[in-house]
């Protein structure tokens, strides 16, 4: 059966009904950002401290972009200032999510609104990352105290955090930054594919030899099955790091991690949280939808600046069918009650008897899924990414 994929009539439905909400939600959401996840359909308003918290200003840019109503451009640059203190004061973060953290929130800013304390920000976000660097092992420390053994780690998301290095050694002219993200990218690539292209969610290291030592997940059903979103981010992060670097090895790594991700998905191809299930009751994960989408979309245009139409066709058709299973079973319609986010059906920490997860968010609005989506929809009518 041939999968139908998003129109353009619906893709500009689906802007307009994310920007409506995100309109109405300006008033709780201008001096708090967003929890991770709803809660009953409902983000909880928040201090800056989560490592999701760059997602909601990442819409607000995205509304910009697609309205030129500089109500979303003032908002968003509250944010930008809100975002400048939390690095100055090194507020909560202590981890590697630097990328997610300021890349949507403050690169962005820079390349639309050539806001200077935006660019400052990013670079320091850029400066707090490589901190976390490990020389022995070439890896950039997820989280938990530098060094420690029980933490000696890395997880597949970080792929996503590398692009505010590749744009910061851009910026300042500073190879520095660059040339971990080359490192910890070749050390992930070279232990954080099984050989079927599932992924593991996180890869311990030796603190003494730099060796690899195991892959484990925290967040996905267990150990050597491939959590949802984990997948995406390899996915989407393989794209990326071919746009930064040219190697194509990323590139060609990319096609057959994105065959393992499709082959997995159920007929109405909104993922299942791990994916071990191809079907039941499980709960779904509809960030990972999107996030592939993005991933597919960036492909695409590689694909095509390389003369390879065929794939750059494939991709974006297949990016524009998960888009519309979003569409048809996710997306939240601006006349809903009792909901505030973009995106039904995501799954932030789904607790199993094999994991170490917090449960949280399940079968709820999730931060990056709503981001993710409005990014695919607009990298659909033409978009210059801040990734």
């Amino acid at each position: 059966m041939e999968r139908k994929e998003l129109t353009e009539k619906e893709r500009l439905e689906a802007l307009d009904n994310a920007i409506a909400i995100i309109r109405r939600n300006l008033p709780d959401y201008t001096y708090k950002c967003q929890q991770a996840n709803t809660d009953g359909g409902i983000y909880e308003a928040i201090d800056n401290i989560e490592w999701t918290t760059g997602f909601w200003p990442g819409e607000l840019w995205l509304a910009y972009l697609n309205t030129n109503d500089e109500i979303f451009a003032h908002v968003a640059g509250i944010f930008v200032e809100d975002f400048k203190k939390r690095i100055e004061t090194k507020t909560a973060v202590e981890h590697h999510d630097m990328g997610f953290l300021y890349t949507p929130s403050c690169v962005s800013a820079w390349m639309i609104k050539q806001d200077c304390h935006a660019r400052e920000a990013a670079i320091k976000a850029a400066d707090q990352l490589i901190s976390r660097f490990q020389e022995k092992g070439q890896f950039l420390q997820a989280w938990g105290v530098l060094g420690a053994k029980d933490n000696y780690r890395y997880i597949i998301d970080c792929l996503l955090n590398l692009p505010l290095l590749y744009w910061a050694s851009s910026e300042t002219g500073d190879p520095k930054y660059r040339e971990i993200a080359l490192k910890h990218t070749r050390t992930c690539i070279s232990n954080s594919f099984r050989k079927d292209y599932s992924s593991f969610h996180t890869f311990f290291m030796d603190p003494e030899t730099g060796e690899p030592v195991r892959g484990e997940t925290c967040q996905g059903y267990k150990a050597d099955s491939s959590w949802a979103r984990g997948q995406a981010w390899g996915v989407y992060g393989l794209a990326l790091a071919y746009r930064h670097t040219g190697n194509r090895d990323y590139l060609d790594l990319f096609e057959p991690v994105s065959k393992y991700f499709l082959d997995k998905l159920p007929e109405d191809m909104i993922p299942y949280w791990d994916l071990i299930f191809t079907s039941g009751d499980e709960p779904r994960d509809s960030s990972s939808a999107s996030i592939v989408a993005c991933g597919f979309l960036e492909a695409a245009s590689s694909f095509e600046k390389l003369g390879e139409y065929d794939k750059a066709v494939k991709y974006r058709k297949l990016a524009k069918q998960l888009l519309k299973a979003v569409y048809d079973t996710c997306m939240v319609k601006k006349e809903e009650e009792g909901i505030n986010g973009l995106v039904k059906h995501g799954t932030y920490s789904k607790k199993s008897p094999y994991n170490t997860c917090t449960p949280a968010g399940v079968d709820e609005c999730v931060s990056w899924g709503d981001y993710y989506w409005m990014e695919a929809l607009t990298r659909l009518g033409g978009w210059k990414s801040w990734w």
